[in-house]
């Protein structure tokens, strides 16, 4: 079970980062690095019996996946620390128990050895189980020390095989632990559960999901997300949300900063360009005592009201933190000169305080805000909200209309069949 001690050194570090924001907020700009610290990336492979599945260009998963490795490691950037961890790599037997302990460091996060990570990456042969919340809880634990940012890479063909320990959790875990600590994952079997799944964990760090089913963009997505490691960790920047959107901040790409009393709304606005896509998560911290059974709300609206797509969490009391996320990808436009769309950003939250304790000021709010180039096709979307509900929509409705034409037809064959007889 994920307990509330583990989080206390992480919520009180992300607290004095906040009150820091706060308390100077004309020192911060969006965007602004801080120190030169080393990035570090810890890349999770999932080294599970299903891997030796024959279903990427004619090879096996893993053959695939030791490709796209040897050449990521050959393309590592010098200022980057990378270690790997595995999962699922040494235990072939059927005990639960054991199976979900299977994860381990097969080279540390560190200055790159080439030769010595790709000797120890041939080594790996598909084995056993998928633990992925264990494993993920040990790359936190691989990144932990020192400055700068930090992001894990989870690759893997299958859900978690070891719950309770439910892996979303463990992402909302580990975004308490502190700023720069971030999940991506990628699937590489296209499948609804396992992409509900990888969503949910990249979206509680403000990380991204991708669906990859051939080696080379298996290739391009991990050089991409190490590369992106190496991008300076910038300082939050103190805002204040607004009750409505009409009067909400616009905000740009960026790490900020806010207080959101209990109940309360806070709109923030961000400007999308055609062929841009919007990323956004966000953290609230309970820095007081509060009722168990509280959530988290973000949504993506329309100046006009409408809704575009919402991230939403629920906890009952095991975390001070809560994260959500939501991707809203906005497609190109054949005219050169189309205007940008503003898109509003409620955050709402669900905590109410204990007998006797103080509603402000709020609770201290940390959001992320992100516009980059849309993705280069829809598996890279994450299945979730009203982005793809339309579509189900639309396909009931053409379904429903077709049935009803059918039994019709039916109907009136019947009756004709028994006036004859």
């Amino acid at each position: 079970m994920i307990r509330t001690q583990r989080l206390a050194a992480g919520v009180c570090a992300l607290l004095a980062t906040l009150a820091a924001g706060l308390a100077f907020p004309a020192a911060a700009e969006a965007g602004e690095p801080t120190s030169g610290a080393n990035a570090k990336v810890d890349l999770v492979l999932d080294v599970s019996g299903s891997m030796r599945t024959r279903d990427i260009d004619g090879g096996t998963r893993m053959a695939a996946a030791k490709q796209a490795f040897n050449e990521v490691l050959d393309a590592t950037p010098e200022d980057v620390q990378l270690g790997i961890r595995t999962l699922g790599a040494n235990y072939a037997g059927n005990d639960r128990q054991t199976g979900c302990k299977d994860t381990a460091q097969l080279y540390p996060v560190s200055t790159l050895d080439r030769t010595e990570a790709k000797t120890a990456v041939a080594t790996l042969s598909p084995t056993g189980w998928t633990p992925i919340g264990p494993a993920l809880l040990k790359a936190a634990g691989d990144l932990a020390d020192g400055d700068g940012s930090k992001r894990i890479v989870l690759i893997t063909d299958g859900e978690d095989t070891c719950a309770p320990l439910d892996p979303c959790e463990v992402a909302r875990e580990i975004a308490a632990k502190g700023i720069g600590m971030t999940i991506d994952t990628l699937g590489l079997v296209p499948n609804t559960k396992l992409n509900k799944q990888l969503s949910c964990i990249a979206e509680a760090t403000g990380g991204t999901y991708t669906s990859v089913e051939h080696t080379d963009e298996l290739t391009d997505k991990v050089n991409q997300l190490v590369d992106r490691a190496a991008d300076p960790v910038v300082t939050p920047v103190a805002t204040e949300g607004a009750a409505q959107c009409t009067s909400a901040p616009a905000l740009k790409s960026g790490l900020y900063t806010d207080r959101e009393e209990f109940g309360q709304q806070r709109w923030y606005k961000v400007d999308v360009d055609p062929g841009k896509e919007l990323r956004a998560s966000v953290s609230v911290a309970a820095d007081r005592a509060v009722n168990p059974s509280y959530g988290v709300l973000l949504r993506a609206v329309t100046v006009h009201g409408r809704e575009i797509v919402r991230g939403e969490s629920a906890g009952n009391g095991r975390t001070d933190v809560i994260s959500t996320g939501l991707r809203y990808p906005k497609a190109e436009s054949d005219a050169d000169d189309a205007p940008a769309e503003t898109v509003c950003l409620q955050v709402t939250n669900s905590f109410s305080p204990a007998s006797g304790v103080k509603t402000t000021p709020g609770m201290p709010l940390e959001l992320t805000v992100d516009v980059v180039d849309g993705p280069s096709k829809a598996s890279d979307v994450a299945s979730f909200g009203l982005g793809r509900g339309w579509w189900l929509l639309g396909v009931l409705v053409l379904v429903g209309f077709v049935a009803g034409l059918l039994w019709g037809w039916l109907s009136r064959w019947r009756v004709a069949v028994w006036r004859t007889n």
